[in-house]
Formats: structure tokens, C-alpha cells, sequence
């Protein structure tokens, strides 16, 4: 198959359904990288998936007493507490719809750290808010956690991600969740034409205790058939509030 002008592949049944990203940043779209409107196009219309398999050249994190704060989130997959050089990971996007009806794309990243007995697995799915246009990322195993995403096109075709406000769900309660207790994520994807990979960049901090988490490293992606995500991708139960 060959790559559209809009990013996605040539002969794919459905190609021209909006991805979520596509539908949030609207005309930007088009100003990102090729590969990039490739990649961030991942839709059930699409009809295809991303998978990226690459190194991530460091994971880090900040000062001895920030670990509580990793190894908490690493419950539910919310965060990865490990850190290491050289580190092989998995991304999996896959596009289904959920039982609340709304296009959903999953993000699961899986970092395979010397010494661990299994890989450590960071779960997210994201979402379309289409009254605010923006895109709402929940975090871990159970969608605990609901984040704003905001998204710029950098004028080199790469996308720049910061999130946002954050809330908490579980049963009956939802609230706001304190940034206090909680970090900031930056992420940078842009791809190097030159060496034919697609660079990462994320750092979360706190606005009070500075650095908590970050990691930089390369990839390359397949894009696979698809129009539904794997069972083992998606979360254990599905958050409606968003």
C-alpha cells in the first residue's frame, strides 16, 4: 500500500474517516510530517493500526522520593517506575469504538527493562470530547484518570502534546484532581527523515517538585489491518465521563 496525501494508506477500506487527531487539530493536520499524518491517522474508517517497535535510548526519573509517587501509578499502568539505558518498547495504536459508542485509540506502551521478570506497561486510550475539541487521554488499566491533551504542530511537522486538567474516576466519585499531587507531561514525536525513525521526547513534572519522570528514544512503525483493538489492549472497564 502507498501513503495519501492526508497520511494514510492507499487502498485501505475506509480511508477517508477523520482520525480523532485529524478532527481536533483540524487544518493543522495537514502541516504535520508525512509519516507523522501517517501515524496520528489511526482510525476504524482508516482501518488500519500503528504498531512502533524502537529503543528508548534513557528512561529516568527524578530524586529518590519521587519513587512512592512511580510506584503507585505502577498499579494500574498508569506510570513505569523503572529506568534503564537502551530499553526496548512497544507502542500498540488500535482503533475501536467503545461500549459508549465513541472512537477510541489505544496507546500501550510496553518497555522491556533488563532484570524485570515481564515487561512494564503503560496503558492509555484516547478519546474525542467533540463539544470542547479536544482530546481526552485516560490513563491505566480501569481509566482512573481522564487528561486533557492539548496539541500544537511545531513548524517542523513535529506534534508537541502537553496535557492538561485531570480528573479522577471511580464508581459515583469524580473530581478534579489536585496538580499537587499529580505532573504535567510534555511529549514531542517528530520523524528524522535521514535516518528514516520516528524521536520521542517526554518529561512530566510537578510544578512544585520539579522533574518526576522522562524518556527519549526512537522507533519505526507497521501499519497493520485493522478496525477493532485486541481484547488484551483495551481497559478493564470503560469511563463515560469525560
Amino acid at each position: 500500500m502507498t501513503e495519501t496525501p492526508d497520511g494514510t494508506l492507499d487502498g485501505t477500506p475506509g480511508r477517508a474517516g477523520a482520525s480523532i487527531f485529524r478532527q481536533a487539530l483540524g487544518a493543522d493536520f495537514d502541516r504535520l510530517h508525512p509519516q507523522l499524518r501517517r501515524r496520528f491517522g489511526v482510525s476504524t474508517d482508516g482501518g488500519y493500526a500503528c504498531v512502533g517497535r524502537g529503543t528508548m535510548r534513557r528512561i529516568r526519573r527524578g530524586p529518590w522520593w519521587t519513587v512512592p509517587f512511580l510506584q503507585i501509578g505502577r498499579l494500574r499502568n498508569i506510570l513505569v517506575a523503572d529506568v534503564g539505558e537502551d530499553v526496548p518498547f512497544v507502542v500498540e495504536n488500535y482503533p475501536y469504538r467503545d461500549p459508549h459508542g465513541r472512537e477510541t485509540v489505544t496507546f500501550v506502551r510496553e518497555y522491556s527493562v533488563p532484570g524485570r521478570p515481564r515487561p512494564s506497561r503503560f496503558d492509555a486510550t484516547m478519546v474525542l470530547d467533540a463539544t470542547r475539541g479536544t482530546i481526552v487521554d485516560y490513563l491505566g488499566t480501569h481509566q482512573h484518570l481522564a487528561v486533557d491533551l492539548d496539541l500544537r504542530v511545531e513548524p517542523d511537522g513535529s506534534l508537541l502534546l502537553r496535557s492538561g486538567a485531570q480528573r479522577f474516576y471511580e464508581g459515583l466519585l469524580g473530581f478534579r484532581f489536585p496538580m499537587l499531587f499529580s505532573g504535567r507531561a510534555t511529549l514531542r514525536e517528530a520523524y528524522d527523515d535521514e535516518a528514516g525513525v520516528f524521536r520521542l521526547d517526554l518529561e512530566v513534572r510537578n510544578g512544585v517538585f520539579g522533574f518526576l519522570f522522562g524518556y527519549d528514544g526512537t522507533f519505526t512503525c507497521e501499519y497493520p489491518e485493522a478496525t477493532t483493538a485486541p481484547e488484551r489492549l483495551r481497559p478493564v472497564r470503560h469511563e463515560r465521563r469525560l
